[in-house]
């Protein structure tokens, strides 16, 4: 289980810094928004963002920012990992403890900032704040966690360090309406 929670934060780091070379320095005012349904989950995000939904490195979709000028080589992001988690006997407790130790032991100074339960409605989630190094981008991660039905939904929203206070409005109105079905 460990090999596998391990990828998965290398995942969700290495697949989302990679993904930063597309120069898209249109920047719309508006605040439209977009609805990305399937069968099991729903999400919003600003039209100004790009989905891509390809499933490329494990991830069921993700969101990209804009990038806000040519020197500008990170993209901000949402992304969402499902893992199978059948016959693991995995709680969210449990599969939240193994995370946090993966994401200080295998992200390059990786440190936790913040992790509490959070409960809204029927739906209770880890929220979990982290700081790492990727390459040579210094980023700030907010992931959420939920385990149903032997699934793993792990939402991140990635941003580089210095933009996190920028993008976090943004990144969390994105997380939170995600909706699993």
């Amino acid at each position: 289980m460990k090999t596998v929670i391990k990828l998965l934060t290398i995942i969700s780091a290495f697949a989302i810094s990679g993904y930063t070379m597309k120069n898209n320095t249109q920047h719309e005012a508006t605040e439209e928004w977009k609805s990305f349904v399937e069968d099991n989950y729903s999400i919003q995000y600003p039209n100004t963002w790009e989905l891509n939904n390809s499933k490329q490195m494990g991830t069921s979709f993700i969101l990209f920012s804009p990038l806000t000028s040519e020197k500008d080589q990170f993209r901000e992001n949402v992304n969402l990992l499902i893992q199978d988690l059948k016959g693991k006997n995995l709680d969210l407790d449990k599969y939240s403890k193994i995370s946090e130790e993966q994401i200080e032991t295998m992200l390059t100074d990786g440190k936790i900032i913040e992790s509490k339960r959070i409960k809204n409605g029927t739906s209770t989630y880890q929220k979990i704040i982290y700081t790492g190094t990727q390459g040579i981008y210094k980023l700030e991660f907010e992931q959420y966690y939920w385990v149903e039905k032997d699934k793993a939904y792990i939402l991140t929203f990635t941003s580089e360090e210095n933009q996190f206070a920028t993008y976090r409005s943004t990144g969390e109105k994105i997380l939170n309406s995600f909706q699993l079905k």
